[in-house]
């Protein structure tokens, strides 16, 4: 499973990127907002950090505009990956910017009908939004589950599945169970895979038994 950072924060992804847990990031305008610094900079340096696919989302709202934007996007540099929305002009969009080579994440995507549109559209990422689901009473990760069993019906499709609006651990561990290829992550979530409070027991004590026998390593 391939592991996004969900930020724009340069400083976050450098710190992480070194823990070689990175494998791409994907962004979108509120998050760049956040920074205060122009949207090409910070894409462009976020794709230095990082040689995995960033997500770097259009604007427009129509077929022309966004593959227009997607165009632009994808000068910043060969690994942006054009984030574009599910809609008829998204999926518009994709086909043309798929067809020219161009990695495209297919984002809000709420359904497996949807996603299967996405696929034939050529999608490079589907991001169906788990936590969003959840949040209005529908299992997010039963969707996960569908779209992963339909895009396995078809090795045609190459559409990855990237599971996105990401709440707490189990997202991923669930992700990861049902074969979604990508799940992306905001840094504290990524921090709390770590944590577990049987390692931290189990360290003090093996800390606390060395401290005992005088001895040093180095």
């Amino acid at each position: 499973m391939k592991f996004f950072i969900d930020t724009a924060d340069i400083d976050d992804i450098r710190e992480l990127a070194g823990t070689g847990m990175v494998d791409g990031v994907t962004t979108n305008p509120s998050l760049v907002a956040k920074t205060g610094r122009p949207f090409a900079d910070t894409i462009a340096e976020i794709c230095a950090i990082v040689p995995g696919p960033i997500s770097a989302e259009v604007t427009a709202t129509d077929a022309d505009g966004m593959i227009a934007e997607g165009r632009k996007l994808a000068q910043i540099a060969d690994n942006v990956a054009v984030k574009v929305p599910l809609t008829v002009d998204g999926l518009r969009a994709c086909k043309t910017l798929s067809d020219e080579s161009t990695m495209v994440n297919v984002t809000l995507c709420f359904s497996a009908a949807q996603a299967i549109l996405a696929a034939k559209a050529g999608a490079t990422f589907v991001s169906p939004f788990v936590g969003r689901l959840d949040d209005t009473g529908t299992d997010g990760m039963g969707l996960i589950s569908d779209i992963v069993e339909i895009y396995a019906n078809y090795p045609e499709f190459k559409t990855e599945v990237l599971v996105a609006s990401i709440r707490h651990p189990m997202h991923v561990v669930e992700a990861a169970r049902l074969g979604a290829e990508v799940v992306t992550i905001p840094p504290k979530i990524l921090g709390q895979l770590y944590n577990h409070p049987l390692t931290d027991k189990g360290l003090a004590a093996f800390l606390a038994d060395w401290e005992k026998t005088g001895q040093t390593i180095l």
